[in-house]
């Protein structure tokens, strides 16, 4: 079970901003591996309770709150990560389990019963948790994401862009899943996540971008369809 506490800060900037300063950014920092041209691919299944609780305690700006979500680096990816992030403050606590293809492929299908069987600790509180909360699979979202990377108090600032989204298929392995964009595709979201405080000369290169800080996250943006619409 992996486990990081840590400060998020979102932005809405556009494409043209981001690569821009990137070329600075790739000075001082490291790339992350898994770049490749304008990005790697991330998809994320997010759950929710019957009465969608966690949508709705973002959306009230709730002070202490979680998500739970399920996450592979594309259709072919071998494993999925098992994620829960809560929110405490001003930092953000992600705990994550690793999980086997074809167990990842059951908690799609709303079954939970893999995790029992799982090693770590985490995963039985999350079985506990869905199964108590009545938690259902509830959206996926895909976006492309560049990354970069310092060592010192765990920097890492990440652009994702190209953000789509379905509330109909949650099958994250799906070769073929139907998606409709959910934010203009010239727009993306900068993340800068630090433990601490974020060293200053990283700060004077991301003045040259930050914008209005973001508050909606791409979960609350995947809920478009069956949040603000009546049928």
């Amino acid at each position: 079970m992996n486990e990081v506490l840590r400060q998020e800060r979102k932005f809405l900037i556009d494409q043209k901003d981001f690569y821009a300063v990137s070329r600075k950014l790739a000075k001082v920092l490291t790339e992350d591996p898994h770049n490749k041209g304008d990005g790697y691919p991330i998809r994320s299944l997010y759950f929710d309770s019957l009465d969608d609780r966690d949508y709705q305690e973002k959306e009230d700006g709730v002070e202490l709150r979680r998500k739970i979500r399920l996450r592979n680096y594309g259709a072919d990816s071998p494993f999925a990560m098992l994620e829960m992030k809560q929110k405490q403050g001003s930092n953000q606590k992600k705990r994550s389990v690793r999980l086997k293809r074809e167990d990842a492929i059951r908690l799609t299908q709303g079954d939970y019963t893999p995790l029992l069987y799982q090693p770590e600790s985490f995963a039985q509180e999350c079985y506990a948790l869905m199964n108590m909360h009545v938690y259902r699979p509830k959206a996926v979202v895909e976006y492309k994401r560049m990354a970069f990377i310092a060592k010192e108090n765990s920097i890492r600032i990440t652009f994702d862009h190209h953000i789509i989204a379905t509330e109909a298929n949650f099958n994250i392995f799906d070769d073929h899943l139907l998606q409709y964009p959910v934010m203009d595709p010239v727009l993306g979201v900068l993340e800068v996540k630090y433990n601490g405080f974020l060293l200053g000369y990283i700060k004077d290169l991301l003045k040259e971008i930050q914008r209005s800080e973001l508050s909606v996250g791409k979960y609350a943006m995947s809920r478009g369809i069956s949040k603000h619409y009546s049928f």
